[in-house]
């Protein structure tokens, strides 16, 4: 796979953990087609948030979900690298 392809594989998806509890609540974090997260790439932030999603699978969030990103064909979408909570 060449970088370029990389690249593209790495904007063009999203890992979602959906919360169990609120409806509309979920943390989501840039990943590639496979659902690999790179941390390395990630703000301390989004690094956490990712940690605590995971460590809370069906505890608060359900099991997470690799989908396209929403409405683009390449570029994440506002929340995509910040792990941040999109509003319901």
């Amino acid at each position: 796979m060449t970088d370029e392809t990389s690249m593209h594989n790495a904007v063009a998806f999203e890992l979602r953990f959906q919360s169990l509890y609120q409806l509309g609540r979920a943390l989501s974090f840039p990943c590639d087609c496979h659902g690999h997260v790179d941390l390395d790439h990630c703000s301390e932030r989004a690094r956490n948030n990712y940690l605590f999603a995971r460590a809370m699978m069906g505890r608060e969030y359900e099991w997470p979900r690799v989908t396209p990103c929403p409405g683009t064909y390449g570029a994440g979408d506002d929340d995509s690298g910040k792990g941040s909570v999109p509003s319901p």
